[in-house]
């Protein structure tokens, strides 16, 4: 066991060439551009279309809350899902994890394109619609964290906030497609069109980026950290009684290498990280889910500017993330988080009178704000900084259970908050105190956690 243990740690550094880092970056993209689509795409039709043709028996204002909520139960699966994912992923390597959820994510979703609705099968029809959510969040819950954790692991150190900001670039790519398909359909098809059959489409249409994603995949090479991590041989990392023998019989540098990953006290980090987190999921799921319904019910626009407005914000995403990678590159993780999550606290209200005002002008400008500086700003820091709070022995699990955790408390959560608030009060204000909370935590979480650019990450503990 010493030996072999040993040779691992004198293994040298695991060689990668552009080639190989333009496939991971491509592939990290390209699934976490899926994941986002095909959430985003669910979360679109829950607020437009899935209250009258899966809940048609009930008012507005509940079918948009039952709705909403259905869309809420993915994030239970995500975490079984990062649970199971993670740990397999922290075992026997990402590349097979990755190779799995994407299978998962794209099966699920083209069948929700399927599915009977409520006027043809009754009840059944949502309970399908809530299995099929489930299968999609299982394997959702390890697919961005998989996607972070390969290209941060893959990137070279001084430019690993831009490179992992690729998969902040997947997000807002997938985001992107789902709100531009909606805006179509709702400036081609009419109210019947939709309803019978037009809201379908979208979701057939994300098999054909899953037969890609696959084939990419397979030939992707494992993230070189993870073929230089201390206490992974051939390929599976050693369990905990393998490495305390191992640890008994090694030198004193070896055994307080092996030592570090597994005798610290876990929590720490994990709690930075889901404060981190809160910030970014919560600002998501008001504006780019609850916001877009919420507009659609209660403001006489046009019922395509919210989608409208999620489009064009997304647009300016592409240009918003990189030079939040770069700079957060450039001067640190901590403090371009501070900036980012006051600048999002000191707008919440003027953005929501803007979103609020009537003009199509100022729902364009309030939600392409807050899209940019609330929610995609903070997940370009967000890819690179979790990944470095974390040690490479417990990363996957750590940082997938982190994500989706926040997404529960947060996402998930918090479109159904935002809907019995904003229904109860019969004002918006309540959404502007959430976004200002969900910064706030982000901000505290940002000013307590250590600056973590440039961390060695194959080391196996955790940065505090």
């Amino acid at each position: 066991m010493k030996d072999s243990v040993i040779a691992a740690q004198q293994t040298p550094s695991a060689q990668r060439t552009t080639r190989d880092l333009t496939r991971a970056a491509v592939s990290g993209w390209l699934g976490t551009a899926m994941e986002f689509m095909d959430f985003q795409l669910y979360s679109l039709a829950a607020a437009i279309v899935f209250n009258k043709i899966f809940f048609p028996d009930v008012s507005p204002a509940i079918g948009l809350i039952a709705a909403m909520a259905t869309y809420g139960v993915g994030y239970v699966a995500r975490l079984a899902g990062a649970v199971y994912f993670g740990r397999m992923g922290d075992r026997i390597g990402r590349k097979k994890v990755l190779y799995l959820t994407i299978l998962l994510m794209g099966a699920s979703t083209t069948l929700i394109g399927v599915l009977p609705t409520y006027a043809t099968i009754g009840i059944l029809a949502p309970v399908l619609l809530v299995v099929l959510r489930l299968v999609q969040g299982f394997g959702a819950g390890a697919e961005i964290a998989g996607a972070t954790v390969m290209l941060t692991e893959y990137a070279p150190v001084r430019r690993r906030g831009l490179i992992s900001s690729l998969v902040s670039l997947g997000t807002n790519s997938g985001t992107l497609a789902a709100s531009a398909l909606w805006a179509v359909m709702l400036a081609v098809l009419s109210e019947d069109q939709l309803l019978s059959w037009g809201w379908r489409l979208p979701f057939l249409l994300s098999f054909a980026l899953m037969i890609f994603a696959v084939w990419l995949r397979r030939s992707l090479k494992e993230s070189p950290v993870f073929e230089q991590r201390p206490d992974v041989v051939d390929g599976v990392a050693l369990a905990r009684d393998e490495v305390e023998s191992a640890i008994a019989t090694a030198d004193s540098h070896e055994g307080s290498v092996l030592a570090a990953g597994i005798r610290q006290r876990k929590g720490k980090a994990f709690f930075l990280a889901l404060g981190l987190r809160f910030g970014q999921a919560g600002n998501s799921g008001l504006i780019q889910t609850f916001l877009v319904g919420y507009i659609a019910t209660n403001l006489a626009v046009g019922r395509s500017v919210p989608t409208d407005a999620i489009v064009y914000g997304s647009l300016a995403g592409f240009a918003t993330v990189p030079v939040i990678g770069l700079l957060g590159d450039r001067f640190g993780r901590r403090a371009v988080y501070l900036t980012l999550s006051s600048l999002t606290t000191v707008l919440a209200f003027p953005m929501m009178l803007l979103i609020t005002s009537g003009s199509t002008p100022g729902v364009m400008i309030g939600m392409a704000l807050g899209l940019n500086v609330g929610v995609l700003g903070l997940f370009s820091l967000e890819s690179v900084t979790m990944a470095e709070l974390f040690g490479s022995r417990t990363r996957f699990t750590q940082l997938a259970l982190a994500k989706e955790l926040g997404g529960i408390l947060a996402t998930a959560i918090g479109p159904v908050l935002a809907a019995t608030l904003t229904a109860v009060t019969g004002s918006w204000w309540p959404i502007a105190a959430m976004l200002i909370v969900y910064s706030l935590i982000t901000f505290v979480s940002a000013y307590l956690a250590p600056e973590t650019r440039g961390r060695d990450l194959v080391r196996l503990e955790d940065a505090v």
